[in-house]
């Protein structure tokens, strides 16, 4: 019952719980101080494995601890508040006189911004409360948290020795808590109301830490389940703080009196289900009553179906345990029908009603399936991921022989180099095409006679092979033998798949590739290389040899054909030089005189073509009277000798 301090009869000087606040208000400081530095050392030590290791499962191990800490650690803070108001209550403070600051005389706009942000958010606090306010930022922060860490494709991973640590500071944390909650549920109601459902809180914790103690105990390379729960058990904090939150926001609405005594604020009424036997109708109930004041007890459709409930229950049982005799086999499967563990017959697809399990069950078997299955044990786990069409073609796709394949098996060959026989080592791609036989027949076989059939083919192929290559050559392999090569595997293998009755069929062999090791691809590459850079060698040096000597013989024909020219230029002059010899001789007999006169002003004119000269002739001006010439006029040449100076026999002086 609350006391309201401004009634008449408001006394609480003799309520034991009054009495007690301030023994309690240490209690939950001091134990909400422990366990939210626990879990601020969690959260930190989860951060910086996130930031090493995201896909670890210490990271959600610790948020989900950590979150299940802190909604502890909310409910111990609301309860704190609870006491110190009754602590107030019995020991109230006098109102010491404060200092009143003095009026600044026309204060500036940032002194008037101040002074109404400091009003405002005083009047707000007030009407909100500070429990409330600390209450809503708790459930924020374990919400958040819970969402950063939320990730349910977390692989499964043997953690060691630290797993046994860190499972035993679960259990021991667990254990402290545990001797906290005992304490709580001795706790009188009348002493202290609050104490129930901290313990419920508290509870909630324990659960947490135990989980989490179990996944880490459990937690191998092979488990799945440690890891699912490791991040599922986050969901029972995760809703308590959900309830918390709504509890904290509706509490909004409820008007606040100082003079009222406040409840806590940090109930849950999913973590009061968390007890054993568990009862959550009679929680419900009781909620109701405590709040609304509605009696279910006394409804006579809630007794009806009390009464009702566990021969409903036990027919709806026995109709689904009937309906587990209705088979459905699909369109692309069949149904091998055990009658009390007795195969009976084969079921085509469709609807089918036999005896209800365990009594008679239906074990489905694939019809017309194709599977594509190679040699290599790798084949099954290789991961094809989608390419784009115009982006760069997969790895999967790279044929080259130095590139290491996970389909390729290596054989050994034979092989003869000279008059010795030798053997090589090369791999090969080879599938098969099978499905399960049509008959039921086949069914039978392959799903009773084999535990694991691509194993059984891998096997039986793998044997085949061995037989197959070891008395074939490379050079066979890679001409006329690889065309039948395929049809023989093939056929080998269908045989002796036969006569172990396994229901299999081999549809096709597909030879994919034959191809040296990915360690000699590389050597026989550079032998290549080599190869090919000795032939451009040779070709280039045969180039330069051909180029010289065709320089050579054209330097010769110039040679022969300028000696050539020049010989014909002689002999050109030389009969042009005898043919003018004989015309003038012919000429001289000819005409005599005439012709060397001829000659002689022929020679004069081609001498004296390009002299100045002045002729005088002897019959001017008779013998005693001779011409008189002035010299003056005339420029003497610079030689005296020079024939320009010479005067024709007879010319006046």
């Amino acid at each position: 019952m609350q006391i309201d301090l401004g009634d008449e009869g408001g006394r609480a000087d003799g309520l034991p719980r009054f009495q007690r606040a301030q023994f309690q208000g240490r209690r939950l400081k001091s134990m909400a101080l422990v366990l939210g530095v626990l879990a601020g050392m969690g959260l930190v030590l989860a951060f910086f494995i996130g930031l090493f290791a995201p896909h670890s499962l210490w990271s959600a191990l610790l948020v989900s601890q950590c979150a299940a800490l802190l909604v502890l650690v909310a409910g111990l803070q609301s309860a704190w508040w609870v006491t110190q108001w009754r602590t107030r209550v019995l020991s109230p403070v006098a109102d010491s006189p404060t200092a009143v600051p003095e009026p600044v005389e026309n204060p500036g706009w940032y002194e008037r911004l101040l002074e109404g942000i400091s009003t405002r958010c005083g009047r707000l606090l007030g009407y909100i409360g500070a429990p409330t306010l600390w209450l809503i930022g708790w459930a924020a922060l374990v919400l958040l948290i819970l969402e950063q860490a939320w990730n349910l494709e977390l692989p499964p991973a043997t953690l060691g020795v630290s797993a046994s640590v860190g499972a035993i500071f679960s259990l021991l944390l667990a254990f402290g808590l545990l001797v906290f909650e005992r304490q709580l549920g001795q706790q009188s109601i009348l002493e202290w109301p609050e104490a129930p459902p901290l313990a419920q809180l508290t509870r909630l914790a324990i659960i947490v830490l135990v989980l989490c103690a179990l996944c880490l105990l459990f937690a191998t390379q092979t488990s799945l389940w440690p890891v699912r729960m490791a991040v599922l058990v986050g969901v029972l904090p995760g809703v308590v703080a959900i309830e918390l939150l709504l509890r904290a926001l509706l509490s909004l609405f409820s008007p606040r009196r100082d003079s009222l005594e406040p409840t806590l604020l940090a109930r849950s009424v999913i973590a009061d289900l968390l007890r054993w036997p568990p009862r959550p109708l009679q929680a419900l109930q009781r909620e109701l009553y405590s709040r609304f004041g509605i009696d279910l007890r006394q409804a006579w459709a809630l007794r009806y179906m009390r009464r009702a409930f566990f021969p409903v229950l036990v027919l709806v049982s026995l109709v689904g345990w009937l309906l587990t005799g209705v088979h459905e086999v699909p369109m692309q499967g069949r149904g091998i029908y055990e009658r009390f563990g007795e195969p009976v017959k084969v079921f085509g697809p469709g609807l089918h009603i036999g005896l209800p399990w365990p009594l008679g069950r239906v074990l489905n078997v694939e019809y017309g399936v194709v599977h594509e299955l190679a040699t290599s044990v790798g084949n099954e786990r290789t991961l094809v991921q989608a390419e784009p069409a115009e982006g760069p073609a997969p790895e999967v796709a790279n044929r080259l022989w130095d590139a290491s394949h996970v389909n390729d098996k290596s054989q050994v060959i034979a092989s003869r180099r000279a008059d010795q026989q030798s053997f090589q080592i090369v791999n090969m791609d080879v599938r098969f095409i099978y499905r399960i036989g049509l008959d039921d027949a086949a069914a039978l076989a392959a799903t009773y006679h084999s535990t694991d059939v691509p194993a059984l083919i891998r096997s039986t192929a793998s044997r085949i092979l061995v037989h197959e290559f070891a008395s074939r050559t490379l050079d066979g392999l890679l001409g006329a033998d690889r065309i039948s090569l395929a049809d023989e595997i093939g056929r080998a293998v269908q045989a002796d798949l036969q006569a172990l009755d396994s229901g299999v069929e081999i549809l096709a062999t597909v030879v994919e590739a034959i191809h040296p090791p990915a360690g000699a691809a590389n050597a026989y590459h550079a032998v290549q290389a080599a190869q090919i850079s000795a032939q451009a060698l040779i070709a280039r040096e045969r180039g330069a040899a051909a180029e010289q000597t065709q320089q050579a013989q054209l330097q010769a024909a110039m040679a022969y054909d300028q000696a050539q020219a020049k010989a014909h230029e002689i002999n050109a002059a030389a009969q042009t030089g005898d043919l003018r010899f004989e015309a003038e001789r012919k000429a001289y007999v000819s005409a005599g005189h005439a012709f060397v006169l001829e000659q002689y002003f022929t020679q004069l004119i081609q001498g004296l073509g390009n002299a100045r000269l002045l002729i005088l002739d002897h019959r001017l001006g008779g013998s005693s009277n001779a011409p008189t010439i002035d010299l003056r006029t005339f420029t003497l040449p610079a030689d005296p000798a020079s024939p320009r100076n010479l005067v024709q026999p007879g010319a006046a002086h």
